[in-house]
């Protein structure tokens, strides 16, 4: 059985966001990439607290896809370091990963 993870990211534009969401679920990197936002994150930055408006990207793949989708990451995203993470789908209903196994394989 395939391992299912989200990968997340965030993006300080809403358009780059949109942008990069669609390239990923057009080469079926992704099933599914759900935008939040805006958000407010606090953070260092090159010694000092930031604060920024950015936007969420939770895509769901398959960890198969992980270095891949990091690879567009790094060559579309904007950020000198963008955070890019992944969790693990521990469980999920069959259907739901049913449909995103055919959407990743099709």
């Amino acid at each position: 059985m395939e391992k299912y993870i989200q990968i997340y990211t965030t993006i300080d534009k809403k358009e780059e966001a949109e942008h990069i969401s669609e390239k990923l679920v057009s080469m079926r990197l992704a099933a599914c990439v759900q935008i939040v936002g805006p958000i407010e994150s606090i953070y260092w930055w090159n010694g000092a607290v930031e604060k920024s408006e950015e936007w969420l990207c939770v895509m769901k793949t398959e960890d198969t896809f992980y270095k891949k989708i990091e690879k567009v990451l790094s060559e579309l995203h904007s950020y000198e370091v963008p955070e890019i993470i992944s969790l693990p789908i521990i469980h999920g209903s069959e259907k739901y990963l049913s449909w995103l196994r055919s959407e990743l394989h099709t």
